[in-house]
């Protein structure tokens, strides 16, 4: 990573084998970035970099890269996506969003519906909520039984093995917002009739959950957060920052994954265009 990147990373990254505390974490203290301006100017050039990253990882067809997007509502997943890939081709590109899950995808193991959507070689998969919602709304809302959800912590851990070891380099950001910061964008939508739409009065009875909704990503973000598969925590209340703070670790991710353009079987000096 570069240096820049590589402290954000380290600053943020749920260290294996650890515990954060949530409530510790400063939703808005994004001062270890540097200036604005400066930071601004850097999202741009990383956005446009991850573009012509992604195609040559299209060119070298042997790798992909899954990006994770977890939060509470209002938190920016839909922003992130629209930001940070703003510039990369859709060619190149797979976005899927996890709601309630259907008949179907009930009468298979969680992570059935999961699978069957990651990225294929050569290309960026970005989940809108992914598997974790298994241990996160199903372990608040008792949606399965205590048991069950505390086996599905070491089946994430080898699922992600699994991918990871076929080629998939993993990136899971958890979006942290602050209740107070979660209310105004709440109110907002309801302020703005070209917002309305946003809003879900289920999403009051999940902030009424609050606190439980904070523990169960606690124990998500330690018991899941491996060498393989970190997580981290980006301070997701100044929306310019979230977004800068994931485009420097896209970036640097796909800088770091040895991407080669492929060695073609013919000379170009064999050919003439007339």
């Amino acid at each position: 990573m570069s240096k820049a990147a590589a402290k954000i990373a380290d600053r943020i990254r749920v260290k294996p084998g650890t515990k954060p505390v949530l409530k510790k974490i400063d939703q808005r203290d994004v001062d270890f970035l540097g200036p604005e301006k400066d930071v601004r100017a850097a999202f741009d050039e990383d956005v446009v970099a991850i573009d012509k990253l992604q195609d040559h990882m299209f060119s070298d067809g042997t790798k992909s890269l899954l990006v994770i997007l977890q939060g509470m509502d209002t938190s920016g997943k839909d922003g992130t996506i629209r930001g940070v890939f703003s510039k990369t081709s859709p060619l190149g590109m797979s976005v899927n969003g996890f709601k309630k899950p259907s008949e179907v995808e009930l009468a298979h193991d969680f992570l059935w519906r999961i699978h069957a959507v990651c990225p294929r070689h050569g290309s960026i998969g970005i989940f809108n909520r992914s598997h974790y919602e298994d241990v996160l709304v199903g372990k608040v809302r008792k949606l399965a039984p205590k048991d069950v959800i505390e086996q599905r912590y070491e089946q994430i851990n080898d699922f992600e093995k699994l991918l990871v070891q076929s080629g998939t380099t993993i990136l899971k950001f958890m979006l942290h917002i602050s209740k107070k910061e979660q209310g105004e964008r709440l109110q907002e939508r309801l302020d703005d009739p070209n917002k309305n739409w946003k809003f879900n009065p289920s999403d009051l009875e999940d902030r009424g959950l609050w606190d439980d909704f904070q523990a169960a990503y606690e124990v998500a973000l330690a018991r899941c957060s491996t060498d393989h598969a970190p997580w981290y925590i980006v301070p997701a209340d100044r929306k310019w920052a979230r977004n800068a703070i994931i485009a420097a670790i896209v970036r640097d991710t796909l800088d770091n994954m040895g991407l080669k353009y492929p060695k073609m079987p013919w000379k170009p000096s064999d050919f003439k265009i007339d």
